[in-house]
């Protein structure tokens, strides 16, 4: 396990400087998605926020794929989908505060479930954890059979095996369809 002295924490609001935190640093996956508005532009906006963040290190980025959109109401337009590898030493909770925070910026209203959105950030994956908490499901509860999903975070770690089912994400990639999921050339 990875530890690092907690120097956002130390900088922040405290001024006693013989205060140290040893954190662990845990690798987490995260998917953002959008079908409205400026598509690009939101989904470099929210990796642009993830990057800024003190407690955050992005590592590294999916290719951006188009996908049709998956339930909600008909008629809604595609999707752009990406996955973002970052270490953190936020907890699940409050990096997934931070996450709908991000959305909230862009413009995110949550009205008609599964329905069109500026920008949607999921925490796929925390480190080996698995967490069953209100509004908070860790592995993603629609991770294993999501092409959207899936196909974007097998560039990141095609061997991964998600904690709690097992299975690589090569395998779990193997076994959905993904007719309707094209890698682009856009870049974030």
């Amino acid at each position: 396990m990875k530890i690092r002295e907690n120097s956002w924490l130390k900088n922040s609001l405290l001024t006693d400087l013989s205060y140290h935190s040893l954190v662990p640093i845990i690798t987490a996956y995260i998917a953002l998605g959008s079908n409205l508005g400026d598509r690009p532009g939101h989904l470099r906006a929210a990796a642009a926020a993830i990057e800024k963040h003190p407690a955050l290190k992005l590592i590294s980025q999916s290719r951006v794929y188009e996908t049709a959109p998956v339930g909600g109401p008909a008629g809604q337009g595609a999707f752009l989908n990406a996955v973002l590898k970052l270490e953190t030493e936020l907890t699940a909770g409050s990096l997934l505060e931070l996450l709908l925070a991000i959305e909230r910026s862009r413009g995110r209203e949550r009205l008609t479930h599964w329905g069109p959105r500026t920008l949607d950030l999921d925490l796929l994956i925390y480190g080996d954890e698995i967490i069953r908490e209100p509004g908070l499901t860790v592995p993603h509860p629609g991770l294993s059979h999501r092409a959207f999903v899936l196909a974007p975070l097998s560039e990141l770690a095609p061997e991964l095996v998600i904690p709690g089912l097992g299975t690589t994400v090569r395998e779990m990639l193997s076994k959905v369809d993904c007719t309707e999921v094209w890698a682009t050339r856009l870049q974030f």
